[in-house]
């Protein structure tokens, strides 16, 4: 092996000195919020690739943001909680928001012995919806109404009543997307994430609302949503 003095000295300074420590871990931070926008984006692209299996256009244009956490994993066995992280974006009246991100935690999730990691969707309905999802934490099931939403032509007439629950939530597993009811599921803002992409100033009410633009590194995921749903908040 050969010995590099020079790289070894650079090393140790940047070690030594805590701005450049402090600016490899926003750079390590940034490149992870812009991977799980990326993963979030494939996520919904692959769901909503097949109509006849996806989320219905119907109700998608009536929610008022989406939020996608992908390859959340199971901590316990038969009966436990999970733990996954994800993006958001709501709409604005120029389209849809630079995107949060936010931890998943807890809930209880029935009979999945040997279940693989779960992609899961929450669509926000209406005002109460969105401004759920603007809390810095929120309990699915307790802090606000969810239900399992339709997929596919598992809509019809019933769509109003789908309108009446402040979040629609939807996972697939194994391949198999579908509606899934949650309860006891708490979601809270991701601050390490929002740091590093907008700064000590980034809250994800504040992004949300369109209080910021979309970093680059980061567009994937609001582009993606747009793709599907174009309606502007009015």
């Amino acid at each position: 092996m050969k010995f590099r003095p020079v790289g070894l000295l650079v090393g140790i300074l940047c070690l030594s000195l805590a701005p450049c420590a402090a600016g490899l871990a926003r750079d390590r931070d940034r490149y992870d919020a812009a991977t799980q926008a990326e993963k979030a984006a494939n996520v919904f692209r692959e769901i909503m690739g097949s109509p006849d299996r996806g989320i219905p256009l119907s109700i998608l244009d009536k929610a008022q943001c989406v939020a996608v956490f992908p390859n959340v994993i199971k901590g316990g066995f038969i009966v436990g909680g999970r733990y996954g992280r994800g993006v958001a974006s709501c709409r604005t009246k120029v389209g849809w928001s630079a995107p949060a991100f936010f931890n998943l935690g807890g809930g209880s999730f029935g009979l999945q012995i040997g279940a693989q990691a779960t992609d899961f969707i929450f669509l926000f309905m209406g005002d109460k919806g969105m401004n759920t999802l603007l809390k810095s934490k929120f309990e699915l099931g307790g802090d606000a109404s969810a239900a399992a939403g339709p997929v596919g032509r598992q809509v019809g007439a019933s769509t109003d009543a789908f309108l009446g629950t402040q979040i629609l939530t939807y996972s697939r597993s194994k391949g198999l997307f579908a509606g899934l009811e949650l309860k006891g599921v708490v979601i809270n803002q991701d601050g390490d994430d929002m740091r590093s992409v907008y700064g000590e100033g980034g809250k994800a009410k504040y992004v949300l609302k369109g209080g910021r633009p979309t970093p680059f590194i980061v567009r994937v995921y609001p582009n993606t949503i747009a793709r599907y749903s174009r309606r502007r908040q009015s």
